[in-house]
C-alpha cells in the first residue's frame, strides 16, 4: 500500500529517539539528522515547488504510553495529513535493563487508543513502521523474545486500520548482512547508522511512490 502526498500535506513523524535523531538538542534542526529528515530531502527533490510541511515530534526514550500521554498537543492538534509512527524498542529495551516489563496486550491496547484517536477526528493516512532490532551482542538475540510479539503488534494494527505498513525490522538485518555488518546499519542494534537512516528514509520515501 502506498500514501498520496498531495502539495500542501502536513506530514507527523512521530515516535521515540530513532525518530527524535537530536531535534530536540540542534534546535536548529527540527527534524533531527536522522530518517524523517532525510525522507522530507526525498520527498521535496522529487516533488519540486510543492509545499509539504514536515513535522517531526519524536522524543528520546519514549514508548508507546508516552506517546498516547502526548497525543493530544504532539499530534491530533497539529492536523496532519499523514501521520508515521515508530515506536516500540524502548519497551523491550527497558526489560532487559531496568526489569520493566510492558506486556504485549498493553503496548497495543495504547496503540490502538492513538490510532483510534487519528480515524474518529480525521481522514489523515496512517503509516506504521515496525519497531526493529539488529542485533550487534550476542544477549541481543534474547531480545526478540519481547520484540517480535510488538511488531506482530504493529502488524495487526496496520491490518486493522488500514494502515501502510513499513516492514523495517527485516528491511534493517538484510541491509546488515549486505552491508558486511550489524554495526554498518545500527551500532548499538538499536540506534540506526546514518547509513542505517538513509535504508529507512528510502523506504518511507518509496511508501509514496516517489
Amino acid at each position: 500500500m502506498t500514501i498520496s502526498l498531495h502539495r500542501s500535506a502536513t506530514v507527523l513523524f512521530q515516535g521515540d529517539s530513532i525518530t527524535d535523531a537530536g531535534r530536540l538538542v540542534e534546535r536548529d534542526c527540527p527534524l533531527g539528522n536522522g530518517y524523517a529528515r532525510t525522507a522530507a530531502e526525498h520527498v521535496r527533490s522529487a516533488l519540486p515547488g510543492s509545499d509539504i510541511t514536515f513535522v517531526n515530534r519524536g522524543v528520546a526514550g519514549d514508548c508507546v504510553s508516552d506517546l498516547r500521554a502526548r497525543w493530544r498537543e504532539d499530534a491530533l492538534d497539529l492536523e496532519p495529513n499523514v501521520v508515521s509512527v515508530l515506536i516500540g524498542v524502548n519497551e523491550t529495551y527497558r526489560r532487559y535493563f531496568y526489569g520493566t516489563v510492558t506486556p504485549v496486550s498493553v503496548f497495543e491496547h495504547d496503540y490502538r487508543a492513538i490510532l483510534t484517536q487519528v480515524r474518529e477526528e480525521s481522514d489523515a493516512q496512517l503509516i506504521l513502521i515496525e519497531p526493529f532490532l539488529v542485533p550487534v551482542q550476542e544477549e541481543q538475540w534474547a531480545w526478540r523474545e519481547d520484540l517480535d510479539p510488538r511488531i506482530q503488534a504493529v502488524r495487526r494494527l496496520s491490518e486493522e486500520f488500514d494502515a501502510t505498513l513499513l516492514a523495517a525490522d527485516g528491511l534493517l538485518n538484510q541491509a546488515a548482512r549486505a552491508a558486511g555488518g550489524a554495526e554498518c546499519i545500527a551500532g548499538d542494534g538499536v540506534h540506526p547508522t546514518p547509513l542505517g537512516h538513509s535504508v529507512l528514509a528510502a523506504a518511507w520515501t518509496a511508501l509514496a511512490g516517489l
